[in-house]
């Protein structure tokens, strides 16, 4: 008969092995083999079992085995921790703090990244410094894991200064650092700023760091900056990523799709080895939103001959692509195939694709009576599209109505004000057009103005609408060259006649 102490340790190693498998099935065979032979309770038996559940995805087993132990080493804290955070329930995480540390244990390096992903994911940022406050009392800051977590925190907080500063004070930063700031940067739409870190990791590391690329391309993509998406495409090229690396391909096609090189965007999608929904919904959206629906359509008829099963981001995409190149037929078979072909629910992104491809092409009373027949309550974007296919039809009654229901979402919304101004104005009904503004002039709502951007040598100059800054010296020299193409313009077109 074997010795219950070599049991418990040979158990305890098939445990960790199947948590290390995400083996669910044989980890509960040795879970009810512990359980016939009276071996809990039992610390590192317990903290075993309570990892596999979490690894497996079993939080309601986690728990329960979590509860039932009479003694909760460190290490089980962290666990459930981790457990909690991964399925984003923040309040529990954050509550088992007063409990870890009424139980005489205090935080280390593992338990604090849980805790300060609860806090981000609440925007506690207060929570986040008091935590900070805990990691340098306890000498915790320079784990770099730590650190990173500190910076996400922060960032998505949006306290951006206060993550700078901590990046900064990091004397030796790994990739994780790096790519916690970069891609906090994007997430906050500092584009260039993150492009600009992304040039200093690789001054300070000669091997790039590969999951920090997909950010950097989306900023590139949200930037304009196709001469640094170039480089970094070039980079993956020589160093064999690029058409492995599927969240890089992704990010590619969106790349080059964004800065309007539809042709390389589909040379990316082409030679990639492998492609995931993401990637279809992607080379889909690229070329709906350069008007090419009907090949859109057939990109999408072409998925479904892989195997591959749409999901809600699929349907979105060819349903905005029908939408930019007025395809409503298409648009409402599509629309219909979500419940009637693949049993799904048409998501609020899917209604407001239809509000939008229904309003813009004139059937507006259509897109009316498909809001009010929705199963879920319409948000913002419902009754936004509306307002804007009201705009572009000049349909008075229907805006009002939109723009009404869109003052009660959103009172500061400068953009719903607008919309209702251009419909007045295209029915001249100028006494409504006064009204508006002196209404939006009450509630100190203000016009966003448009904005365009170019690079100049490397640096990125904004041009406003309206902008009365016509004494920059590259602003004159702009409008001159402007100008001047305008006259050649005009010689060539009364030449011609």
């Amino acid at each position: 008969m074997p010795h219950p102490q070599s049991t418990t340790a040979r158990l305890s190693s098939i445990i960790r092995r199947c948590a290390g498998a995400s083996a669910l099935r044989p980890g509960e065979q040795a879970h009810s083999r512990v359980i016939v032979l009276g071996l809990v309770p039992h610390s590192t038996l317990e903290t075993d079992l309570l990892l596999l559940y979490a690894r497996c995805s079993r939080f309601p087993l986690a728990r329960l085995v979590f509860d039932k132990m009479t003694h909760r080493p460190l290490h089980a804290w962290n666990i459930i921790l981790s457990a909690y955070t991964q399925v984003s329930l923040f309040h529990p995480a954050l509550s088992c703090l007063h409990s870890l540390l009424d139980s005489g244990l205090r935080p280390d390096h593992f338990t604090l990244p849980s805790l300060l992903k609860a806090s981000a994911g609440l925007g506690l940022r207060l929570t986040g410094a008091a935590l900070h406050a805990w990691a340098v009392r306890l000498a915790l800051v320079p784990h770099l894991f730590v650190s990173a977590s500190l910076i996400d925190m922060y960032l998505k907080c949006g306290y951006l200064l206060d993550a700078r500063e901590l990046f900064d004070e990091i004397p030796e930063r790994d990739r994780v650092v790096w790519n916690a700031m970069i891609t906090g940067l994007v997430r906050a739409g500092l584009f260039g700023e993150a492009l600009g870190l992304f040039r200093m990791s690789q001054w300070e590391s000669f091997d790039m760091d590969w999951m920090s690329v997909p950010s950097v391309l989306s900023a590139c993509s949200s930037s304009g900056d196709l001469r640094r998406g170039k480089e970094v495409h070039g980079r993956a090229i020589r160093c064999l990523v690029c058409h492995s690396d599927v969240a890089i391909g992704n990010s590619l096609i969106e790349m080059y799709s964004k800065c309007g090189f539809l042709d390389a965007s589909f040379e990316v999608f082409a030679r990639m080895s492998y492609r995931n929904l993401v990637t279809w919904s992607v080379v889909i959206s690229s070329y709906g939103i350069h008007g090419f629906g009907k090949e859109a359509l057939m990109l999408f008829e072409e998925m479904r001959t892989t195997g591959l099963e749409p999901n809600s981001i699929v349907f979105t995409s060819v349903l905005l692509s029908c939408s930019h190149a007025g395809l409503v037929n298409d648009g409402r078979a599509v629309f219909e195939s979500i419940t009637q072909g693949y049993g799904l629910v048409p998501s609020i992104e899917h209604y407001a694709c239809m509000v939008d491809l229904l309003g813009r092409n004139g059937s507006i009373e259509e897109a009316l009576e498909l809001i009010q027949t929705m199963r879920i309550e319409p948000t913002a974007s419902i009754w936004g599209a509306l307002l804007a296919a009201s705009s572009l039809q000049g349909n008075v009654e229907v805006g009002e109505l939109a723009a009404t229901k869109l003052f009660a979402m959103e009172p500061r919304n400068s953009s719903n004000y607008v919309a209702l101004c251009r419909i007045y104005e295209r029915a001249r009904n100028w006494d409504a057009v006064a009204e508006m503004r002196r209404k939006m002039r009450e509630l100190g709502v203000a016009k966003i103005p448009g904005c365009s951007w170019i690079e100049v040598k490397g640096k990125t100059l904004c041009f406003y609408q309206a902008e009365a800054s016509l004494s920059k010296p590259v602003s004159s020299k702009m409008l001159q060259v402007l100008s001047g193409l305008l006259n050649q313009s005009q010689l060539e077109s009364f030449d011609k006649g």
